[in-house]
Order: C-alpha cells, then structure tokens, then sequence
C-alpha cells in the first residue's frame, strides 16, 4: 500500500471532528468496549475495532480480540474505508493488489479477511470505521454486511454521546474553577480552601508523611487602600500574587483568603528547613518596594506556619494553630515568621 489515497472535499471538516474524539479517545469506555466484544462474538472473529484516522495516524478508540498498536495512516486498510465513505470488505488480503504486501497480512499475525465499515461523528463527517479483522479467509453475506454498518452507526452514536459527556465535563470543571478562583490573582479563593486542606492532609495522613501551611498577611496595605485608593491597592495585590508565585514550587498551592491575606499549602514539605526557607524567602520579596501611582510604598508581611500532624491532624486544628501562629508575628512586630510544631 505504502501511500494514502487522495482526500475526499470535506478532508479539513473531518480533521476538526477527528481532533474533537481524539480528545478523550484514551478515557475509559465501557460502552464502545461492548459493542466491540459482542461484534467480535456474532461474527466469529479474531478481532473487532473501531479505529479513528486522523491525517496520518491510526487510532485505536476500543478493540476486543487481538490486540494491535496504532499504526501510521499510510498502512491502515481502513483508509480506504474513511475516503470512500463506503463498507469495505475483503474475502483474502494475501491475493489483493493493494493490501497483500502490508506488515500485517505478510507477516504476523497473517491476517486474511477483513470488513470496515464507515462511522460518523456528523452527516458526510467520517472519523473512523467499525473493523472485522481475521486470520482466515472468509466471504461476507450481504446480512452480515447490514449488520457491520448496524455496529458502525451504534458507534458513531456512542461517540457522539461521549464527546457531549465529555464538553459538559469540561464546562463544568471551568465553572468549578471559576467559582473558586479569585479573579484578581488567578489563585483559589476562599471557596476551595477547605477541599484542598482535606484533600493533602488526607493523602499525607494516609502515606505518613507531612503537610505545611502558611498564613500571610500584607502589612500596611490598608494604609495604602485608605491613601492611594483601590485601583491601587489592586495592583499592589498583582504584584503581590506575582511575588509569592514566583517564590512557591510547582506543587504548592496558593489561595487568597480575602482582603490582604492569602494561605500557601506546601505538601509533603522534606523537613521544617523547607518550610522556614519559603517563609525567609517571603519576607526577602516583601521587603522590596512597590512601585504604584508614581510612588514607592511598603506593605511587607507576617507570615504564621505549622506542620501536619504535629501542629494538628485535622483541619481545624491545624488551620487554627497557622492562625494563632499569625497573630503572634503581628503581635510581635511584624515583618517576621513565627511557626508552630515546626
């Protein structure tokens, strides 16, 4: 074969549909696994797919039998199938022109007959095809094509159903994100602090192992609100955001818990160093200027932290001695760290 045939008119409208199943073609899919299995079974056949061609790759959506790799488009016999917008069959591929010197059919396995039949994702859009594939040489009736399309039309629905779940899913996740990020900073909100506190004090609860937080607090940023107005204060809390992103490692999380405050939680954190040398470097960046309204102004922080479990082994516990460890950097002077249980 070695060269793919020429594309039909609507080949970029396809390629659109194909990426849209290509997407989540790697999710679990129950439905598709079964209609492959039960096809396998009422055809008596090693293998039963459905396979997605994108512009030059075979995918493999669900297959029940033998089991292949992808493969390059140019090699795929469904190829043929996808152009045509037709059901194929062939009774032996050794004798036929175009397929008998394929891997394949040449080599292992030895495969001998074959039957695809076109599914689409839209009216005149295929994406793939609904494949017989077997190591025997066998002729199709015309029932058991009827029935092949039959099983290429469930699949094409199937996949339809699956990328609505799966554009409903990701509209979702947006509106969950959106509804616990702080429009601002671009960090998680107040909403999401008791999910994420949870959810790595239960993991490191469950692997033994540790989990930190710190508390900040933008020293004189009230003063700064109250004097140059919001619109200032609001860059001052860009700025600030940008500070304490670029201070954090990638799998620290960082919430603004409102107002001038904001909570890193740093997950299995090696030791109190670590937690101590975040805060440090806190404290180094606050201590710089802000530059806003043609001025330069000050807002540094407090910094409150402590460690799970030692500082508490539940979420209440732990976030009020963060708290209490917060109040007492104000309380004693502020610009500094104090911790507890590190």
């Amino acid at each position: 074969m070695g060269q793919m045939m020429p594309r039909p008119d609507l080949e970029l409208e396809r390629l659109v549909a194909v990426r849209s199943v290509v997407a989540f073609k790697n999710a679990e899919t129950a439905e598709l696994k079964a209609i492959s299995q039960l096809a396998q079974g009422v055809f008596g056949v090693a293998r039963a797919a459905v396979h997605i061609l994108d512009e030059d790759w075979l995918h493999i959506a669900e297959q029940a039998g033998l089991q292949f790799q992808e493969c390059p488009r140019d090699i795929a016999i469904c190829d043929r199938v996808v152009v045509t917008q037709n059901i194929l069959t062939v009774t032996d591929l050794s004798a036929h022109p175009e397929f008998g010197s394929l891997p394949y059919v040449k080599g292992a396995p030895d495969l001998r007959s074959y039957a695809g039949a076109p599914i689409e994702l839209e009216p005149g859009l295929v994406v793939g095809t609904f494949c017989l594939l077997d190591p025997h040489v066998r002729e199709y009736t015309a029932a058991e094509v009827d029935n092949l399309q039959y099983f290429a039309t469930l699949a094409g629905a199937l996949l339809r159903l699956q990328k609505a779940n799966f554009t409903m899913s990701l509209a979702a996740r947006e509106l969950r994100d959106a509804a616990m990020t702080d429009p601002l900073t671009g960090f998680y909100n107040r909403k999401a602090l008791d999910a994420i506190v949870d959810l790595e004090l239960g993991a490191a609860l469950c692997e033994k192992d540790t989990f930190g937080v710190l508390y900040l607090d933008l020293d004189g940023f009230k003063t700064i609100n109250d004097t140059l107005g919001h619109a200032a204060g609001d860059r001052v809390l860009v700025e600030a955001s940008t500070r304490i992103r670029d201070a954090v490692r990638e799998d620290d999380v960082v919430v603004r818990m409102g107002g001038d405050e904001f909570a890193i939680f740093v997950p299995r954190p090696d030791s109190s160093t670590l937690i101590n040398g975040l805060a440090e470097k806190l404290l180094h960046a606050f201590r710089q200027p802000f530059h806003v309204e043609g001025e330069s102004v000050l807002a540094r922080l407090s910094i409150g932290g402590a460690i799970a479990p030692q500082a508490g082994a539940d979420r209440a516990t732990l976030l009020r001695s963060v708290d209490e460890a917060l109040y007492q950097a104000k309380k004693s002077g502020r610009d500094r760290f104090v911790s507890r249980a590190l």
